[in-house]
């Protein structure tokens, strides 16, 4: 069950691309498909513990689902890079360790900000986007003692970073904000709960 309200809308919003249409005499008629959208009222501010954890997921989810998209575009062209070029282990590792230099110079303050709460959700997030937990992407790139010490550390803080992204289960709530996302509808949603625009995360191009 989710804490939902909203009600669809037309919307004439499209891509770039050449219209379909027919001729019927002098009349040009031009034929195209319009997305339903959805439009969110203004909620009044709700009271409760399910409301608080809820309002808490989207903010977090509003934070970190950038640098999920981030990730995902990283190893997929990092995964790229060592299959085109068929790098073995000493080029393939020198690789990583330059692309792993670069995104601490770019990520590392940003990330270092993020509650506790919200780098569970990153992980959760990266899980879903890459498909493979964050422990099997570090065991992949780096080695099995790197994963086994960062899964300790997230121990530490209640994380596990070997837990599988449930859509369908105890991450269906995520899920849902996932698919408003991909709609281009959360922004709207987040205004409908908090009265404000969502905040801008900063997410250089050449990673989104």
């Amino acid at each position: 069950m989710t804490l939902l309200s909203a009600f669809a809308l037309q919307s004439n919003a499209q891509s770039d691309r050449v219209l379909r249409y027919i001729v019927e005499g002098k009349d040009t008629i031009y034929i195209d498909e319009i997305r339903a959208s959805k439009v969110y009222s203004k909620l009044p501010k709700q009271k409760g513990k399910d409301w608080r954890k809820y309002y808490r997921l989207v903010h977090n989810f509003s934070k970190t689902y950038p640098y999920a998209l981030a990730a995902r575009k990283i190893v997929n062209q990092a995964d790229q890079t060592i299959e085109d070029n068929n790098l073995k282990r000493l080029k393939r590792d020198r690789y990583i360790n330059t692309v792993q230099d670069e995104l601490f110079e770019m990520f590392e303050g940003p990330l270092r900000s993020l509650t506790v709460s919200q780098g569970a959700l990153l992980m959760k997030l990266i899980d879903r986007e890459i498909g493979k937990s964050s422990y099997m992407i570090i065991k992949d790139y780096k080695s099995g003692i790197a994963a086994t010490f960062w899964q300790g550390v997230a121990k530490l803080f209640g994380s596990d970073l070997k837990k599988p992204y449930d859509p369908t289960g105890e991450d269906a709530n995520i899920e849902e904000l996932v698919k408003m996302w991909e709609d281009g509808d959360f922004e709207a949603f987040y205004f409908s709960l908090f009265w404000k625009e969502p905040p801008i995360v900063e997410i250089p191009s050449k990673y989104m």
